[in-house]
């Protein structure tokens, strides 16, 4: 059931078990909470066996005052699934207030000559218990002049009157002192007294009379003080002194005399406190006229208070869901709430509106409540966190409005697979390059958040992959070699890469321009085309198919371990240049796929038997070369030694040139001429030596 409602008397001990709400077993498999709806948490909800416990003590004077019946409202939230129990705890009255009267003695002065069967109301007992346990009788004193008649007002209230029965005669008693008891009908019965003292004043042979015995005016809740609600008037046929009539309140409570005014001369009742209908809705008040000679009349007012619209609707948060997922399904119950308006009829009807743009909307319980729940799949990438703004109107004339603020975050989750900021990345590369040089920057980007944003890459492909080697920054890919030699590839490489995140996207790696010898066989392993995924069990299972390629004769891919082989042998007639796509696939629902393009060149591989020719032919070239160099350069040291022995006479004597004599006599006259002559000794061996 969506409420469920339970009595309980007030003023039990705390802890006192009161109300088992759910059976045990459905106790153990919900989890739920009490969410009180008061300002002050009267009940604990034991998690273990459903049972509602009162805290504290709970006095339904205070808490209800006049009002009935006085119900507790609570809820129950169920988390999983969110499910909203109202729970409606009615707090029966016990007998525990004696009636009391406002004064301890009640006085009234009666005119001996008053006729009998006049009647003179008297003042209600008060007593703050409802029901059974409020005031039920009044009982008087015994005696000869006055009865008692128990009347009950509009609201069930009752109070007495005292009624004349025998003509008074001042001269024979000129007072009378009277008991009046009130009896409330609770158990035990508790009792208020009051003492009523009459005093005989002499004749007045006229009463004042008022022109109608109950006044009854409409009053506006919040009317501005001052106001005049109404003017009573009382006549009187005596003359003189005795006509002169006075008006004065007549045993009334407290929160009228707060309220209201009343002018002893004039009759006039002006509005001078706060009128709140939400306290009291009816006022009722005993005018007393009072003439010169001390005779007395009795006339009511009622004042029945309009409700005006001036409480705005007050919006309660019982429960709130935050964060979110991102895929949460349209229909999923965010939020609980319910309005409380203290006016009472159409005034009290509210509505309560959010912007129609959020991907959420409101529903209505059965219960008077409210359910904040979601219209359309949400997208944390488009918009990571949502200020919804509830407002509720009520329906009173001028509405009034209210607001309230509900935060609702959206948690993340992997639904974004990660992109290249480009299609396709074309790098050139030269032969024989240096180790680590950057072939270029690969960048990726991925749209979800935290852990499901970081990227990580990875290159899957046979030889291209020993002669590469990547550098990963948390936004970028540095690809570099990591061999010298690059001969045995093509000058231009294209390769097709995915980054891969955490799940559950895949990622295929594949080389691209394979190489395939135009000699190759059947069943010739071309390449082999790598791909991973990081779900488990059979979800990461892969099959490969071969979608698409120039010759689909001549090329199959395995469907487990997707190789790549001929299905025939290569002849001079196929084409140059073949590309294939090859998909991947996994086993999951719904499967995910990814492709992957393949360009494989065939060339024509030289014999191997020319090869090993050519290098001997230059390898003997070269031997002959070397040695014909060798034989040159010692025949040519052979002759120079020759040459030098024959130009000199002996070991000891060298030839002196005649030219050289010849000048020393021209030049005889003018200096002296020395010949100078030297021997030069060589031991044996030392031809090729130094001097």
């Amino acid at each position: 059931p969506q409420r469920q409602r339970s009595c309980i008397k007030r003023q039990v001990l705390a802890f006192f078990l009161c109300l088992n709400i759910l059976c045990l077993e459905m106790c153990e498999s919900l989890r739920y909470s009490l969410v009180p709806k008061g300002s002050k948490e009267y009940f604990l909800l034991n998690l273990h066996s459903g049972n509602l416990i009162l805290k504290d003590t709970i006095d339904r004077e205070v808490l209800c005052g006049q009002n009935v019946p006085c119900i507790l409202f609570s809820e129950i939230v169920l988390e999983n699934p969110l499910v909203l129990h109202g729970i409606e705890v009615e707090v029966e009255d016990v007998n525990d207030n004696i009636p009391k009267f406002s004064k301890m003695e009640f006085l009234f002065e009666i005119s001996e000559h008053i006729p009998t069967k006049t009647r003179f109301p008297l003042e209600k007992a008060e007593d703050l218990d409802k029901g059974e346990n409020n005031v039920q009788n009044y009982t008087l004193t015994p005696n000869e002049h006055f009865k008692l008649e128990v009347q009950t007002h509009t609201d069930g209230s009752k109070y007495a009157e005292l009624i004349l029965e025998k003509a008074l005669d001042r001269e024979m008693i000129p007072q009378i002192t009277l008991i009046l008891q009130a009896v409330d009908g609770g158990f035990p019965r508790r009792t208020g007294v009051v003492q009523i003292i009459i005093d005989i004043l002499d004749a007045n042979d006229n009463v004042p009379h008022f022109e109608q015995s109950v006044y009854k005016v409409q009053l506006v809740e919040n009317s501005p003080p001052g106001l005049l609600v109404t003017k009573i008037a009382a006549s009187d046929g005596d003359k003189d002194a005795y006509v002169h009539i006075t008006y004065t309140f007549s045993h009334v409570p407290g929160n009228v005399l707060r309220s209201f005014n009343l002018n002893n001369h004039t009759g006039e009742i002006t509005l001078v406190g706060k009128i709140d209908y939400e306290e009291n809705s009816k006022y009722e008040l005993n005018i007393k006229a009072t003439d010169g000679g001390g005779m007395s009349a009795y006339c009511k007012v009622q004042v029945d208070i309009e409700d005006e619209n001036d409480n705005a609707p007050e919006i309660i948060l019982s429960s709130v869901i935050n964060p979110i997922p991102e895929v949460s399904p349209p229909g999923r119950v965010v939020a609980l709430f319910g309005v409380r308006d203290q006016d009472s009829g159409y005034n009290s009807r509210t509505i309560c509106n959010i912007d129609s743009n959020l991907p959420f909307i409101l529903k209505y319980t059965k219960n008077n409540n409210s359910q904040l729940v979601t219209q359309q799949p949400l997208d944390r990438e488009q918009m990571s966190q949502y200020n919804i703004t509830i407002i509720t109107t009520n329906q009173g004339s001028p509405s009034l409005t209210s607001m309230r603020i509900i935060t609702i975050d959206i948690s993340d989750v992997n639904d974004n697979p990660p992109e290249f900021e480009i299609s396709f990345y074309d790098f050139h590369l030269r032969k024989n390059n240096i180790p680590s040089l950057l072939i270029g920057l690969i960048h990726a980007i991925d749209l979800d958040a935290e852990q499901n944003a970081k990227i990580t890459y990875s290159l899957l492909f046979g030889k291209i992959r020993k002669s590469l080697h990547h550098l990963i920054s948390p936004l970028t890919l540095k690809l570099g070699t990591s061999q010298k030699r690059w001969s045995e590839f093509l000058s231009q490489m294209q390769i097709t890469m995915s980054p891969s995140s955490s799940a559950p996207f895949r990622t295929a790696l594949s080389p691209l321009n394979d190489l395939v010898p135009r000699r190759a066989v059947t069943s010739y392993l071309v390449t082999k085309v790598v791909a991973v995924d990081r779900d488990s069990g059979q979800n990461s299972w892969l099959s490969y198919q071969l979608l698409k390629a120039t010759d689909p004769s001549l090329f199959t891919v395995g469907t487990q371990n997707g190789e790549v082989k001929t299905t025939r042998p290569v002849n001079i007639r196929d084409s140059f240049q073949h590309t294939l796509i090859v998909a991947v696939r996994d086993n999951g629902y719904p499967p995910q796929s990814v492709s992957a393009t393949l360009k494989i060149l065939l060339l024509d591989v030289p014999q191997e038997g020319d090869l090993t020719m050519y290098l001997i032919i230059c390898l003997v070239a070269i031997s002959s070369i070397f040695l014909l160099s060798v034989m040159v350069f010692i025949a040519t040291k052979f002759q120079k030694q020759k040459k030098f022995i024959g130009s000199s006479h002996s070991a000891l004597n060298f030839p002196m040139e005649q030219n050289v004599q010849e000048n020393c006599g021209d030049r005889a006259s003018d200096t002296y001429c020395q010949a100078y002559n030297y021997e030069i000794c060589l031991a044996g061996g030392s031809l090729n030596s130094e001097f």
